[in-house]
C-alpha cells in the first residue's frame, strides 16, 4: 500500500509520515528530498529555472515518477509538497494506486511549527516578531484557501488539531486503515 500525505507547509506531513512508516513497518520518503536528489539541486534553485509553478511541478513530477518505479516504494508513505495533488504530481499519483491523505490543522498551530530554509535547503533559525507572526498567519490562511480545491481530490482529510506528532500519526494511520479495509 502506498500512502500519500499532503497539506500546507509546516502542517507536519514529514514528521507524521516518518512516524506512520515506523508504525506500519514500511518505508518513508519525503518528496522534497527525492526531488533534490533526482535533480541534484535544491528545490528553490530548481524552481528558479521555471517561469511558473505549474512548469516546476511538471518537471519535479519526474522525480515522483522515478520514486514510484523503484521497488522499495511499493509499500511506503510519501510526504508530498502542499501542491502534491496538482499538475504533474497528481497525474503520477493517479497511476500509482495509493491512498491520498490531506493533513489539516488550525493555522495558529501551523504557525507554531513554521520553519525556514535558505536557497540550498539548509535550516535557518529565525525568531518571529509579533508583526511577522501576524503576517505569516495571514499567509498560512491564504495557503489553506488556495489549496482547498485540490485537497478535495484526496481520499481522506484528517484534522490533527491539538495532537502531538505520535497521536497525529496514529490518527492518520487509523483513518487510512479504515478506508483501506473498505477499498479491499
Amino acid at each position: 500500500m502506498r500512502i500519500f500525505l499532503t497539506g500546507v507547509s509546516c502542517v507536519g506531513t514529514t514528521t507524521i509520515g516518518k512516524k506512520m512508516g515506523e508504525l506500519l513497518g514500511i518505508r518513508f520518503f519525503d518528496l522534497d528530498n527525492e526531488v533534490e536528489s533526482f535533480f541534484e539541486k535544491s528545490i528553490e534553485r530548481l524552481q528558479d529555472r521555471f517561469l511558473t509553478m505549474h512548469s516546476f511541478r511538471n518537471e519535479a513530477a519526474k522525480a515522483l515518477g522515478h520514486l514510484l518505479n523503484r521497488p522499495e516504494s511499493r509499500d511506503c508513505v510519501i510526504a508530498l509538497p502542499p501542491s502534491g495533488l496538482m499538475g504533474g504530481y497528481l497525474r503520477a499519483i493517479k497511476k500509482a494506486n495509493g491512498i491520498t491523505v490531506v493533513v489539516t490543522d488550525k493555522p495558529e498551530n501551523i504557525l507554531e511549527r513554521i520553519s525556514f530554509y535558505d536557497i540550498d535547503s539548509r535550516p535557518i533559525e529565525k525568531k518571529l516578531t509579533p508583526k511577522e507572526k501576524k503576517l505569516y498567519l495571514r499567509e498560512i490562511k491564504k495557503d489553506i484557501t488556495y489549496f482547498r480545491t485540490s485537497y478535495q481530490r484526496a481520499n481522506l482529510q484528517v484534522d490533527i488539531s491539538g495532537l502531538d506528532p505520535d497521536q497525529a500519526a496514529r490518527k492518520v494511520k487509523e483513518a487510512v486503515e479504515e478506508i483501506d479495509g473498505k477499498v479491499m
